[in-house]
């Protein structure tokens, strides 16, 4: 097949044009400059440099390309984001899954592409209340914090217009906190710099369930979703949801850092906000159990457990 990879060039788009290729396709990657081109170019991908915010080059580009299945990984996340400014680093994201997402889908359409994958997230949007691991079935949040509605509603709109598609299958893929290389849970990655230091305490008890994933594990779950399945939303997680209680002091010995520290919520508030809050001490974990199903996929790097020791710092 012909795969029209938009943001090819990112983390996601980085380990799955990889795959796509050794599995055979044809693929075609966006990218925003010309040494992003260059690097897909030499890996055995066509490159074109796009913005993904001007529908005419979008519609182009995607005609020219003439794909089977359109792949939407366009995020604008820094990897050091500031917790406690959320809504800012998320606002371009939010305008990919929306704005940027609705001229891939025209252009998908006029291009008569028939099929179209696109990232969402499961690391924290599902409701805080209930059991502590989720089905697509279970609701989303409906009193996220403040600061992560725009990315939630951003979230719900992605999902619902690719999902609800006429003239195309449609999956959407919410992806687990990913770690690995390129990442921020990877060498040299934001995360495991705050860890080091003993700047990523365990709050409270530490009871948010956080859901984890290998990122070459993601990029073999995004290619099977390419190949088959049907149209609808899909966890892309590992087999092991886990409390922060329990992943970090295992992380943090993985890397060789000194156990994190333990603050109190009413402190941790001034430094991470009711974001941070929620990430650490009230979210829901994610079942992977229909992407194993419908797409057949299963990970290479079940546990966080095993991942964090040997899968971390390197690409296998």
């Amino acid at each position: 097949m012909k795969v029209f990879v938009a943001g090819a060039s990112g983390v996601v788009g980085a380990h799955l044009v990889p795959v796509l290729l050794r599995r055979g396709h044809d693929v075609v990657g966006t990218t925003r400059t010309t040494e992003g081109v260059d690097r897909l170019r030499d890996a055995g991908a066509d490159g074109v440099m796009l913005d993904a915010f001007d529908a005419a080059a979008v519609k182009g580009a995607v005609a020219d390309a003439a794909p089977d299945v359109v792949v939407h990984e366009l995020t604008a996340l820094p990897r050091d984001a500031d917790i406690k400014r959320f809504e800012e680093s998320f606002a371009m994201t939010n305008r990919l899954r929306t704005e940027g997402l609705d001229h891939l889908l025209a252009a998908a359409r006029a291009a008569g592409v028939r099929r179209f994958v696109a990232q969402s997230y499961a690391a924290w949007p599902y409701e805080r209340t209930g059991g502590p691991v989720k089905t697509e079935d279970d609701p989303l949040d409906p009193t996220p914090p403040a600061a992560q509605r725009a990315a939630l509603d951003a979230i719900r709109y992605l999902e619902a217009s690719v999902t609800h598609e006429q003239e195309l299958q449609g999956l959407a893929l919410r992806y687990g906190a990913f770690y690995g290389p390129g990442t921020a849970l990877g060498a040299g990655g934001a995360v495991l710099d705050a860890i080091r230091r003993r700047r990523f305490p365990i709050v409270g008890a530490g009871g948010g369930i956080w859901s984890f994933l290998h990122v070459d594990d993601l990029a073999e779950a995004t290619a099977d979703a390419i190949e088959r399945g049907p149209s609808g939303v899909y966890n892309v997680v590992d087999d092991d949801p886990a409390p922060v209680a329990d992943w970090l002091p295992e992380l943090a010995r993985a890397i060789g850092a000194k156990p994190p520290r333990h603050v109190p919520e009413w402190l941790a508030r001034f430094l991470i906000g009711d974001v941070g809050i929620s990430l650490m001490t009230e979210i829901r974990g994610a079942s992977n159990a229909k992407a194993k199903r419908e797409l057949g996929w299963n990970p290479r790097v079940p546990s966080w457990r095993t991942g964090f020791r040997s899968g971390l710092l390197s690409g296998s």
